[in-house]
């Protein structure tokens, strides 16, 4: 074969290519537990950011030892056995997709845009002293142009914001983007998830919220981030309304069970 000649290019660019594509995915493969790794302590972090237990330079999986996480049921808003489903192996956006774990959410139930819904959630428990501190939930919704995921933790009485974080989108940055940004969460502190009917009343507005009992149900606005300022209000609606956590916080309002106990149908 001529050195120049065109098929012997061909060849040495095919073989160039193959040898990249085999280095590319075998460090991939190599690197996924690590990524996987990372991406879980990265959601500890935030669950603990919402909690108010997150500690600077701290380790994050001796802080999160102290939170116990459990599996609810959406549906009515008991707990879950670890027997029956073990929290450490439930992925639960997978569950969402599984025909026995997830169900396919009507256009009129799909408020916050998921397209399926997981039958199972994670729940996370706070206490102190033994007694219920706070309860963090996982939330997520549709956004301009991602799928936005967050976390918001409520107060003992389970209808007080304690605090809020969004870590994972892909919302325009210094525009949508800046939901992930603290100072705009920490006004989410102190507002009343529900209404004196016990609906869902949270909303994020344009411009600043009112002062006093006025503003109880508002959380300012962004400027030029409306869209998805909208997708948080629906995701809000959704997550604390009859197909998220609402059966579970009503089932609960009188209080939750002993450390790792067992709900005994309540």
């Amino acid at each position: 074969m001529a050195k120049e000649s065109t098929p012997k290019t061909v060849l040495t660019v095919l073989l160039l290519a193959l040898v990249c594509s085999t280095l590319v995915a075998g460090t991939a493969v190599g690197l996924r537990d690590r990524q996987e790794a990372n991406q879980r302590l990265d959601e500890m972090k935030n669950i603990l950011v919402a909690a108010d237990l997150y500690q600077s330079g701290a380790d994050i999986e001796a802080l999160f030892a102290t939170v116990e996480t459990r599996i609810v049921r959406l549906e009515d808003g008991s707990f879950v056995p670890p027997e029956e489903l073990a929290p450490a192996e439930f992925n639960q956006l997978k569950a969402a997709l599984d025909p026995e774990l997830g169900r396919k959410l009507p256009a009129d139930q799909d408020l916050a845009g998921l397209g399926r819904r997981e039958n199972y959630s994670l729940v996370y428990l706070v206490r102190e002293n033994g007694e219920l501190a706070k309860v963090v939930l996982p939330i997520r919704g549709r956004g301009v142009w991602s799928m936005m995921f967050g976390y918001v933790a409520l107060d003992r009485d389970l209808n007080t914001v304690a605090g809020a974080t969004f870590y994972r989108h892909g919302e325009t940055p210094g525009l949508g983007g800046e939901i992930e940004n603290p100072r705009w969460l920490a006004g989410w502190q102190d507002k009343k998830i529900y209404d004196e009917e016990g609906q869902p009343a949270l909303r994020v507005i344009k411009g600043e919220a009112p002062a006093g009992e006025e503003g109880r149900h508002r959380i300012d606005g962004i400027s030029a981030a409306t869209r998805t300022l909208d997708g948080v209000s629906d995701l809000l609606q959704f997550w604390f309304g009859d197909h998220g956590f609402k059966p579970f916080l009503e089932r609960h309002r009188d209080g939750i069970m002993e450390e790792g106990g067992s709900d005994h149908g309540r």
